[in-house]
């Protein structure tokens, strides 16, 4: 079976996308993740989706999907990497991703996360 691959970055989980998402891909990766999660016990996840060059409405409702589990299971989410057509999608299906972060590139991804968790041992 075809998994992609979640790999261990301290606290945090980065996952990059580099193959056409068809639905069992997806649904997969949701499982894998949210069990690496609760094994890991990861504070915040990174999904790399520059590879990606088109979605539909299941893979974008799965990507928010995946940010809720992971939120449920107190990990914050930042997608990075999108591509313009990629959002112009998303936009045009209807799909605003309500809850999931984005960054540019993965760089600012880290940042993002590690200034979340910042602020949630500051509160």
């Amino acid at each position: 079976m075809e998994r992609i691959p979640i790999l261990q970055m301290g606290d945090l989980l980065l996952v990059t996308i580099q193959v056409d998402m068809h639905d069992q891909l997806a649904l997969t990766l949701q499982d894998d993740l949210t069990e690496k999660i609760r094994s890991t016990s990861a504070r915040g996840v990174l999904i790399d989706i520059s590879a990606l060059d088109i979605v539909d409405s299941f893979i974008g409702r799965m990507i928010a999907t995946i940010s809720s589990l992971a939120r449920i299971m107190d990990a914050t989410t930042v997608v990075v990497g999108m591509q313009p057509a990629v959002a112009i999608t998303l936009v045009e299906l209807g799909l605003t991703l309500s809850g999931v972060r984005t960054a540019l590139n993965v760089e600012r991804g880290m940042k993002l996360l590690q200034r979340t968790d910042e602020d949630e041992a500051a509160s």
